[in-house]
């Protein structure tokens, strides 16, 4: 067999005993054939994995094997428990005769533990607007853990200005091997891969991993679930995630808990949606359980939409409806909770925003119930925002930058820090990073530090 890790390594969902490594086996990964996605022959194809506290795998080694299955595209995902908390592990696989990549993870905190937990936030990726520079450095910071919170994906049409071409597929995806092919070109990127081999992921989806501006069961037809199954099996097929997709459904509201520091409930803004809550009621009635109840410093909303109310000034719909602005009882309960340290963080705008959660948006005087912070896109081009004007509308916000890029921050037993890392171009490849703006919170609002907004 030819090399099998064209697609690269990865890991997620950590927990303090256990992670989950993944990879996908792809010997042809733009094979456009629908019976062999990967270019693989529709057999089973058995994987070694291995573990180990050092890169060279001579310490506390774990190892086993794994049926990689042609009916989920030969992803695997192994679930390794029984491990330490708080500890650096490395890992790679082993499939006929190749061996991949080695990719670093980490376990999260004891439950007792008041560490400082260092992350990263990233989102909006589309592949032919520019080259994922951002990613190299994020690679770099080797933090804890990676949230990605949407549009890993688009199932668009190629766009007509093209930095990179998507390959054979430039037409809208809709079918599963599509989807697959759509996947297989983005996680063909190196710097997309150096991401996911430096630090565990956690993630969530948007729209564009199924269909722009999706609700829930859509149209209701027959067609459109059976587009939402596929590109939900492919989503799996692609994330080391724990559970697999079930009757066309993949639960994925769920919480990640660092120590006594900070718990990060990562929200579904898609799957439960209707006309009337963002969430759903199962999935409300769990965050607001979790919410009142947790025992950490940090209750963290990890989710894509932005959560703040946001004017923006101009043509109506001057508060837009795909945003938190169209659910905004649902929001408002949620803010009701009025709990410490609420923070959340946001994707979606391809501009990074930074600003206070009040309890009446519309009286600036009202109590700050928390804060929130928007991360820019990796690549995806930003629309035309007037930042300045819409600062002015909304007394709450506080800081606008339309570069690319994603926020690296520290959250502490004492106070949360948040750096805005930003690349100038993405039209080619070499950027450097660098550090816009940074923002503390003690839990009553924010705090800049050497802000040079763009």
């Amino acid at each position: 067999m030819a090399n099998p890790f064209t697609l690269g390594v990865a890991s997620g969902e950590p927990m303090p005993d256990g992670v989950v490594l993944w990879t996908r086996l792809a010997v042809d990964p733009l094979n456009a054939d629908p019976l062999r996605p990967g270019g693989m022959t529709p057999r089973a194809v058995e994987v070694r994995w291995q573990l180990a506290e050092d890169e060279r795998f001579t310490q506390g080694l774990r190892q086993g094997t794994i049926q990689a299955l042609p009916t989920w595209a030969h992803s695997v995902h192994v679930r390794v428990a029984g491990l330490k908390p708080g500890t650096d592990y490395f890992y790679r696989f082993r499939a006929s005769g190749n061996l991949s990549p080695v990719g670093r993870t980490r376990t999260a905190d004891d439950p007792a533990a008041a560490r400082p937990v260092r992350f990263a936030v990233a989102n909006c990726q589309r592949y032919e607007h520019g080259f994922y520079t951002a990613y190299r450095h994020l690679a770099a910071e080797r933090p804890d853990v990676v949230f990605h919170v949407g549009d890993y994906i688009y199932e668009s049409r190629q766009s007509a200005a093209v930095v990179r071409p998507l390959g054979p597929v430039p037409g809208e995806v809709s079918r599963l091997h599509e989807y697959r092919l759509r996947y297989a070109r983005y996680r063909t990127d190196p710097d997309l891969q150096a991401a996911h081999a430096a630090a565990p992921w956690v993630s969530t989806w948007d729209d564009h991993e199924v269909l722009d501006n999706y609700r829930g069961r859509g149209d209701g037809s027959a067609a459109f679930l059976r587009r939402r199954g596929a590109a939900y099996q492919a989503y799996y097929e692609n994330q080391p995630l724990r559970v697999r997709p079930q009757n066309g459904n993949l639960q994925m509201f769920r919480r990640r808990t660092y120590g006594l520091v900070a718990d990060f409930m990562v929200l579904d803004v898609r799957q439960h949606r209707d006309a009337g809550s963002m969430l759903g009621a199962a999935q409300e009635q769990w965050l607001m359980s979790r919410l009142l109840t947790s025992p950490v410093r940090w209750r963290v909303l990890v989710q894509p939409l932005f959560f703040a109310r946001r004017f923006v000034p101009g043509p109506p719909p001057n508060l837009r409806p795909d945003s938190w602005d169209g659910h905004q009882d649902q929001r408002a309960r949620i803010l009701s909770a009025n709990v410490s340290g609420l923070v959340v963080f946001s994707g979606d705008v391809h501009n990074f925003w930074a600003g206070d959660l009040k309890a009446d948006f519309l009286n600036p005087a009202s109590a700050t119930v928390g804060v929130e912070f928007v991360g820019s896109s990796i690549s995806s081009r930003p629309p035309q925002t007037d930042g300045p004007a819409v600062l002015a509308a909304n007394p709450h916000l506080k800081f606008f930058d339309d570069r690319r890029g994603y926020l690296s921050c520290v959250a502490g037993p004492d106070e949360l820090r948040v750096a805005v890392r930003a690349v100038d171009f993405v039209d080619r490849k070499g950027a450097p990073v660098q550090t816009v703006a940074e923002f503390l919170t003690k839990g009553d609002g924010l705090t800049s530090e050497n802000t040079s907004s763009k």
